[in-house]
């Protein structure tokens, strides 16, 4: 058995496997590289057999979106670590080292995330990770170096090594049991917000969940589903309500999803002040997509779960009425209200 697998799920993305699978070859010493490919129709496939020979290939039935094209493809894959990663990531050297340090040293630690950067603007943090990420009371995620559009400098205000709720999907390493004690990532999600509610269900099993600054990474970001997509939007909307109906405690249960369904509806009232009928629709039928699925989603419901799941209560308060838009402003009005 492997030590650690480089899984990189791709779908017809052969220009960016040419851009940036030299990176992960030449930065991966000891790691076995896989592609995972999702049934492209573009010439993916031959052009890894042809360029890339050492880099073993599954190939997925169909193009089943993250969840389940990583959950197909991790099947065939025996490895310690799974390091998943996205097509559009450029790693760097000596990535890896510091990641199976911790997980060598740290039993406990089930999930780390690396510093992402963009790879567009390298001085500042990425959007679909930064440093690593929490979630409020209602199920907004955001980021350490990202909350809602704000974007900061990397300056080295987040290079250590701590304890998260979630990992970005983006660059993500798991333990492989693990990763099949909880059975994956979930299927009907398709993409977006799966890896947080792998976390949280890993989080509610007590596993520890970290972020190493020592390795970095960048992303793209938006390569496959760009931001502004109303696909997008409705994924995200409907899996946060689902992930919120499996994984909240009972207490309150029906009360945040009620609160959280009205300020998706706030939301989409934004949008269509805004002119952006298409993301105001997107919620709606994401809404439709969640009553349908919400009663089977009861059932997926486990025993245990965690009662201390967020970081603040409001982060849409925080950010737009209180106007604190990095997380250390956050992070120090927290400490402050404990002292």
């Amino acid at each position: 058995m492997d030590k650690i697998a480089v899984v990189i799920l791709n779908w017809n993305g052969v220009k960016l496997l040419e851009q940036f699978l030299p990176s992960v070859i030449q930065f991966s010493e000891g790691a076995t590289i896989y592609v995972a490919d999702n049934a492209s129709t573009d010439t993916s496939v031959a052009f890894v057999k042809e360029n890339f020979p050492t880099i073993k290939i599954v190939e997925n039935s169909g193009n089943h979106g993250f969840a389940k094209g990583y959950n197909d493809a991790l099947k065939h894959i025996d490895a310690e670590i799974y390091a998943l990663v996205n097509s559009d990531i450029e790693v760097t050297e000596n990535w890896l080292k510091p990641i199976i340090e911790t997980f060598d040293n740290e039993k406990q630690t089930a999930i780390i995330q690396p510093k992402i950067l963009d790879f567009k603007n390298k001085e500042y943090f990425e959007y679909a990770g930064g440093a690593g990420g929490f979630i409020d009371k209602f199920g907004f995620p955001f980021c350490r170096g990202r909350i809602f559009d704000t974007v900061e400098k990397d300056n080295g205000q987040y290079d250590d090594n701590c304890e998260l709720f979630w990992a970005s999907g983006a660059c993500f390493f798991i333990r492989k049991n693990v990763y099949r004690e909880l059975g994956g990532f979930d299927e009907s999600f398709f993409a977006h917000q799966e890896e947080i509610d792998l976390c949280w269900r890993a989080a509610n099993e007590g596993h520890i969940i970290k972020y190493n600054s020592a390795s970095t990474v960048y992303h793209v970001g938006g390569a496959t589903l760009q931001q502004g997509n109303p696909r997008k939007t409705f994924l995200n909307f409907r899996n946060s309500l689902l992930m919120l109906v499996k994984n909240l405690p009972k207490r309150g249960l029906f009360f945040v999803i009620f609160f959280r369904m009205v300020l998706d509806g706030i939301a989409g009232i934004h949008f269509l002040i805004q002119g952006k009928l298409g993301h105001t629709i997107a919620i709606l039928k994401a809404h439709f997509s969640f009553y349908c699925l919400s009663l089977s989603y009861l059932k997926k419901r486990k025993d245990f779960q965690i009662q201390q799941y967020y970081t603040v209560k409001s982060i849409v308060f925080l950010y737009y009425i209180k106007k604190m838009k990095r997380f250390k402003e956050i992070f120090n009005s927290i400490q402050n209200i404990k002292n």
